[in-house]
């Protein structure tokens, strides 16, 4: 790679970089102090509507949560179903579940079905 001082310019990058030097000419360290901060009837109005529009969404908040969680009914907690039978955890079971007969499946049309063993 060329440095950038072996590389020819063009007219227009010529131009750009006279422009870009007077202008940083103009501009001098008064230029650069510090403003004092904006005073009068718009900076206060700025900070009300500031304040209001903060209250405005504090209010929604609330209402949105008294809506979803307080008010009875809401959908975020349902009330749970009662149990179909009341649990017999301590009671023992005085006969065990039968299974029921399965059905034989059948996998191909002509297949003989096996003869049950003793």
């Amino acid at each position: 790679m060329r440095p950038h001082d072996e590389e020819p310019r063009t007219a227009t990058e010529e131009r750009l970089s006279a422009a870009f030097a007077a202008r940083a000419d103009l501009v001098t360290y008064r230029d650069l102090r510090c403003d004092a901060p904006p005073q009068g009837r718009s900076w206060g109005l700025r900070r009300v509507r500031g304040v209001a529009f903060a209250g405005l969404g504090a209010a929604a908040a609330v209402a949105a949560a008294y809506l979803l969680v307080l008010l009875p009914g809401g959908t975020v907690a349902p009330t749970p179903a009662p149990p179909a039978r009341p649990p017999g955890v301590g009671e023992p079971r005085l006969t065990p579940p039968t299974p029921a007969p399965a059905d034989p499946s059948v996998a191909d049309p002509g297949a003989v079905p096996k003869p049950a063993e003793p």
